[in-house]
Protein backbone atom coordinates (compact mmCIF):
# COMPACT_ATOMS: atom_id res chain seq x y z
CA UNK A 1 0.00 0.00 0.00
CA UNK A 2 1.17 3.55 -0.85
CA UNK A 3 1.74 6.39 1.32
CA UNK A 4 -0.62 8.17 -0.52
CA UNK A 5 -3.44 5.24 -0.27
CA UNK A 6 -2.81 5.06 3.68
CA UNK A 7 -3.14 8.70 3.67
CA UNK A 8 -6.64 7.84 2.54
CA UNK A 9 -7.98 4.93 4.57
CA UNK A 10 -6.58 7.38 7.27
CA UNK A 11 -9.06 10.41 6.20
CA UNK A 12 -11.76 8.34 5.93
CA UNK A 13 -11.38 6.82 9.75
CA UNK A 14 -10.73 10.59 10.60
CA UNK A 15 -14.21 11.09 8.60
CA UNK A 16 -16.32 8.20 9.98
CA UNK A 17 -14.85 8.83 13.54
CA UNK A 18 -16.66 12.06 13.69
CA UNK A 19 -19.88 10.58 13.96
CA UNK A 20 -19.52 7.15 15.63
CA UNK A 21 -16.49 5.44 17.55
CA UNK A 22 -15.01 2.30 16.61
CA UNK A 23 -12.99 -0.02 17.84
CA UNK A 24 -9.32 -0.97 16.42
CA UNK A 25 -10.63 -4.40 15.70
CA UNK A 26 -14.76 -2.68 13.94
CA UNK A 27 -11.46 0.37 12.29
CA UNK A 28 -10.07 -2.84 10.69
CA UNK A 29 -13.34 -4.59 9.13
CA UNK A 30 -14.18 -1.30 8.08
CA UNK A 31 -11.15 -0.23 6.00
CA UNK A 32 -11.00 -3.95 4.79
CA UNK A 33 -14.48 -3.26 2.69
CA UNK A 34 -13.51 -0.27 1.22
CA UNK A 35 -11.41 -0.35 -2.13
CA UNK A 36 -8.58 1.97 -3.38
CA UNK A 37 -9.32 3.40 -7.10
CA UNK A 38 -8.18 6.05 -9.47
CA UNK A 39 -9.45 8.09 -12.01
CA UNK A 40 -9.25 10.60 -14.66
CA UNK A 41 -10.68 14.06 -15.09
CA UNK A 42 -14.15 13.95 -17.03
CA UNK A 43 -13.99 9.56 -16.25
CA UNK A 44 -17.43 8.52 -14.92
CA UNK A 45 -17.85 7.03 -11.43
CA UNK A 46 -21.68 5.65 -13.13
CA UNK A 47 -23.39 6.28 -15.83
CA UNK A 48 -27.24 7.20 -15.25
CA UNK A 49 -29.69 4.15 -16.17
CA UNK A 50 -27.31 1.71 -14.48
CA UNK A 51 -27.89 0.68 -11.00
CA UNK A 52 -25.60 2.57 -8.39
CA UNK A 53 -24.17 -0.04 -6.31
CA UNK A 54 -20.90 1.74 -5.19
CA UNK A 55 -20.67 4.41 -2.47
CA UNK A 56 -17.22 6.57 -2.87
CA UNK A 57 -15.27 8.40 -0.38
CA UNK A 58 -13.30 10.91 -2.13
CA UNK A 59 -9.66 10.96 -0.42
CA UNK A 60 -8.54 14.06 -2.83
CA UNK A 61 -10.12 15.31 -6.13
CA UNK A 62 -13.76 16.58 -7.06
CA UNK A 63 -16.62 14.71 -8.54
CA UNK A 64 -20.40 16.12 -9.59
CA UNK A 65 -23.40 14.25 -9.76
CA UNK A 66 -25.63 15.53 -12.77
CA UNK A 67 -29.14 14.04 -14.53
CA UNK A 68 -29.87 15.32 -18.34
CA UNK A 69 -33.09 17.43 -18.97
CA UNK A 70 -33.53 18.12 -22.72
CA UNK A 71 -29.83 16.82 -23.13
CA UNK A 72 -28.72 19.39 -20.95
CA UNK A 73 -26.43 18.28 -17.87
CA UNK A 74 -28.20 19.77 -14.87
CA UNK A 75 -25.55 19.36 -12.04
CA UNK A 76 -27.26 18.51 -8.67
CA UNK A 77 -24.28 17.67 -6.37
CA UNK A 78 -20.47 18.47 -5.93
CA UNK A 79 -18.24 16.71 -3.49
CA UNK A 80 -14.65 16.85 -2.64
CA UNK A 81 -11.87 15.96 -0.45
CA UNK A 82 -13.31 13.93 2.78
CA UNK A 83 -16.70 13.52 1.22
CA UNK A 84 -18.98 11.12 0.13
CA UNK A 85 -20.47 10.51 -2.76
CA UNK A 86 -22.82 8.04 -4.53
CA UNK A 87 -26.28 8.14 -6.74
CA UNK A 88 -28.42 7.49 -3.44
CA UNK A 89 -31.65 7.26 -3.99
CA UNK A 90 -30.15 4.20 -6.42
CA UNK A 91 -28.13 2.98 -3.62
CA UNK A 92 -30.23 2.08 -1.11
CA UNK A 93 -33.54 1.04 -3.15
CA UNK A 94 -30.86 -1.02 -5.96
CA UNK A 95 -32.58 0.74 -8.65
CA UNK A 96 -31.68 2.11 -12.01
CA UNK A 97 -30.20 6.12 -11.56
CA UNK A 98 -31.40 8.98 -12.72
CA UNK A 99 -27.61 10.73 -12.31
CA UNK A 100 -24.12 10.16 -13.86
CA UNK A 101 -20.88 10.49 -11.25
CA UNK A 102 -18.56 12.58 -13.00
CA UNK A 103 -14.93 13.48 -11.99
CA UNK A 104 -13.87 16.91 -12.85
CA UNK A 105 -10.13 16.70 -11.93
CA UNK A 106 -8.28 13.49 -11.08
CA UNK A 107 -9.52 11.74 -8.33
CA UNK A 108 -9.09 8.81 -5.50
CA UNK A 109 -11.63 6.60 -4.19
CA UNK A 110 -11.98 4.90 -1.37
CA UNK A 111 -15.51 2.97 -2.67
CA UNK A 112 -17.79 0.39 -0.58
CA UNK A 113 -20.59 -1.73 -2.41
CA UNK A 114 -23.61 -2.15 -1.05
CA UNK A 115 -23.54 -5.85 -0.50
CA UNK A 116 -20.23 -4.71 1.66
CA UNK A 117 -22.24 -2.02 3.45
CA UNK A 118 -25.20 -4.71 4.21
CA UNK A 119 -22.70 -6.72 5.42
CA UNK A 120 -20.80 -4.13 8.07
CA UNK A 121 -24.38 -2.76 9.48
CA UNK A 122 -24.66 -6.31 10.72
CA UNK A 123 -20.94 -6.62 11.96
CA UNK A 124 -20.48 -3.16 13.24
CA UNK A 125 -23.30 -1.96 14.90
CA UNK A 126 -21.94 1.47 14.88
CA UNK A 127 -21.84 1.33 10.78
CA UNK A 128 -25.65 2.16 11.62
CA UNK A 129 -24.92 5.66 12.77
CA UNK A 130 -22.94 6.19 9.38
CA UNK A 131 -25.35 5.01 7.15
CA UNK A 132 -28.03 7.14 9.15
CA UNK A 133 -26.01 10.46 8.86
CA UNK A 134 -24.94 9.22 5.17
CA UNK A 135 -28.99 9.67 4.36
CA UNK A 136 -29.79 12.79 6.32
CA UNK A 137 -27.04 14.78 4.57
CA UNK A 138 -28.19 13.72 1.65
CA UNK A 139 -32.20 14.66 2.51
CA UNK A 140 -30.71 17.88 4.07
CA UNK A 141 -28.89 18.65 1.44
CA UNK A 142 -31.60 18.17 -1.30
CA UNK A 143 -34.14 20.00 0.91
CA UNK A 144 -32.26 23.13 0.81
CA UNK A 145 -31.12 23.11 -2.72
CA UNK A 146 -34.39 23.04 -3.90
CA UNK A 147 -35.77 25.05 -1.27
CA UNK A 148 -33.01 27.83 -2.95
CA UNK A 149 -34.01 27.05 -6.21
CA UNK A 150 -37.26 28.17 -5.95
CA UNK A 151 -36.82 30.91 -3.27
CA UNK A 152 -34.13 32.95 -3.62
CA UNK A 153 -33.25 35.02 -6.70
CA UNK A 154 -29.80 34.40 -8.40
CA UNK A 155 -27.71 36.78 -7.02
CA UNK A 156 -28.73 35.28 -3.18
CA UNK A 157 -28.13 31.42 -4.72
CA UNK A 158 -24.50 32.77 -5.52
CA UNK A 159 -24.06 34.50 -2.12
CA UNK A 160 -24.86 31.27 -0.18
CA UNK A 161 -23.11 28.92 -2.34
CA UNK A 162 -19.77 30.83 -1.50
CA UNK A 163 -20.97 31.00 2.08
CA UNK A 164 -21.37 27.53 2.38
CA UNK A 165 -19.82 25.32 -0.23
CA UNK A 166 -15.80 23.93 0.58
CA UNK A 167 -13.54 26.36 -1.06
CA UNK A 168 -12.24 23.76 -3.43
CA UNK A 169 -15.83 23.33 -5.08
CA UNK A 170 -15.83 27.16 -5.11
CA UNK A 171 -12.60 27.95 -6.78
CA UNK A 172 -12.49 24.51 -8.65
CA UNK A 173 -15.32 23.88 -10.26
CA UNK A 174 -16.43 25.11 -13.91
CA UNK A 175 -18.28 27.79 -14.05
CA UNK A 176 -21.12 25.64 -16.17
CA UNK A 177 -21.24 23.38 -13.29
CA UNK A 178 -21.84 25.75 -10.70
CA UNK A 179 -24.41 27.92 -12.47
CA UNK A 180 -26.67 24.47 -13.87
CA UNK A 181 -26.01 23.62 -9.70
CA UNK A 182 -27.82 27.03 -8.60
CA UNK A 183 -30.37 27.16 -11.28
CA UNK A 184 -29.19 30.15 -13.54
CA UNK A 185 -27.48 30.35 -16.53
CA UNK A 186 -23.38 30.80 -17.16
CA UNK A 187 -23.99 34.38 -18.66
CA UNK A 188 -25.90 35.42 -15.90
CA UNK A 189 -23.68 33.86 -13.18
CA UNK A 190 -20.69 35.47 -14.88
CA UNK A 191 -22.34 39.23 -14.58
CA UNK A 192 -22.93 38.45 -10.65
CA UNK A 193 -19.43 37.37 -9.81
CA UNK A 194 -18.09 40.56 -11.93
CA UNK A 195 -20.86 42.67 -10.21
CA UNK A 196 -19.66 41.29 -6.73
CA UNK A 197 -16.25 41.49 -7.41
Amino acid sequence: MNDATTQAYRRLLQQISSYADFTEEEQALITAKFRPGSFAAREHLLYGEATCKELHFVASGLVRAYHLMEDKEITTYLSCDDGFISSYASFVTQSPSAEHLQCLEPTEVLTISHAAMQQLYHEVPNWQVIGRVLAEAHYLCMADRVLKLQALPAREKYLDFLATAPIKVVQRTPLVHIASFLGITPESLSRIRKAIS
